[in-house]
């Protein structure tokens, strides 16, 4: 239950066209930023292609195929 005058949650989108990702893992500046600076199918490849581009400590996820079931 809501308290009165309290806003709805927001949505946290991790990036912006998540579509052109799927099934693929990227890198982000941080978890604010919502641009993609590389992307690749090895999570390692990925960071070695974010630390070339100047980013020290990238943040790396994989974006999962639509439709794909995740068991945690």
């Amino acid at each position: 239950m809501r308290k009165k005058g309290a806003s709805p949650m927001q949505a946290n989108v991790l990036l912006n066209h998540s579509e052109k990702y799927n099934g693929k893992y990227v890198a982000k500046r941080s978890f604010q930023d919502k641009e993609v600076v590389c992307s690749g199918d090895n999570p390692k490849d990925v960071a070695e292609k974010a630390n070339k581009k100047g980013i020290i400590n990238p943040v790396i996820f994989y974006v999962p195929k639509k439709g794909m079931v995740h068991i945690y």
